[in-house]
């Protein structure tokens, strides 16, 4: 189980890093542009990482450990969590790196300790589907009280406001309906095309994933037509099947674009990341 322990760590640390490195990423932090972020870096990106990733040994551990229900862990998880975005907070002085990220690799480490109770590494997809269902298992009340008194709240998180302004629910709906970004999006498209090197891979991952998610930071910085303006142009992107030369031209340019926009595809980031982590125990890359 050590090893195992320690595999699962590296894999969600990786998970980070590898997205970050990823370029050129539209709109996004990576090592060619800061995106559509005039406060962020891909340093800044790096000194959050190692401040939440002491963190992610302790999620797993409060799984490996856990002997109530799954719904029961999530209070364990998110005073990790909190301990985990305050870490954060201080290495980036209050900018926002990763705090969707962190609350997501908090559930689904905790659903892989749960899972890892009674199985071994490598996962397969079966067991990557089972862990995606514990992490609904473990958040299923997360709607329901994080959104219960929102309305009578003076000060509103981005993603409390979308809620109430678009019904939004971001990534804390992803987590209560067991990722399906995830499960019927992103892991089957790695799969299918894990023959492919591992950096085309993940950028054609991103441009199929743009194209399907509903981003709540498209959203909350451009609104449901720029959501929709997104999409689109992914999916006429997607479409093209271009050499890997090709789309890699095709993104500079629309980096350039969604800078233009002030657009920032945040959410498609965070679950490349969680993409990467599964990937990486289901080896393949």
């Amino acid at each position: 189980m050590n090893n195992q322990y320690h595999t699962v760590v590296a894999a969600a640390e990786k998970g980070l890093f590898y997205e970050v490195a990823l370029s050129p990423k539209p709109g996004l932090v990576d090592r060619l542009t800061n995106g559509a972020h005039k406060d962020m870096d891909f340093y800044l990106f790096i000194d959050s990482i190692l401040a939440l990733s002491p963190y992610f040994s302790q999620y797993l551990k409060a799984g490996l450990q856990h002997q109530g229900t799954p719904a029961e862990l999530f209070y364990t998880l998110r005073q990790l969590g909190q301990q985990a975005e305050a870490a954060m907070f201080t290495a980036t002085n209050g900018i926002n790196t990763h705090k969707g990220a962190n609350f997501s690799f908090a559930v689904l480490l905790g659903a892989t300790g749960l899972h890892l109770q009674k199985s071994q590494l490598p996962l397969t997809a079966t067991d990557s589907e089972n862990i995606l269902k514990l992490s609904q298992a473990i958040t299923k009340d997360l709607l329901k009280t994080d959104f219960k008194n929102v309305a009578s709240k003076k000060e509103l998180t981005h993603g409390e406001k979308l809620y109430l302004a678009k019904g939004a629910t971001g990534i804390r709906g992803q987590a209560a309906a067991g990722y399906p970004a995830l499960g019927e999006v992103l892991l089957p498209y790695l799969r299918e095309n894990r023959n492919l090197p591992r950096e085309e891979l993940l950028l054609r991952a991103l441009v199929f994933l743009m194209s399907e998610l509903e981003d709540s930071n498209v959203l909350h910085r451009g609104g449901a037509t720029a959501l929709i303006t997104l999409k689109a142009e992914m999916q006429q992107l997607h479409a093209k099947e271009l050499t890997n030369a090709e789309l890699i031209r095709a993104l500079i340019q629309y980096d350039e674009i969604l800078i233009s926009r002030n657009w920032s595809p945040g959410g498609a980031a965070d679950l490349l990341s969680l993409g990467i982590y599964f990937a990486l125990l289901e080896g393949l890359f």
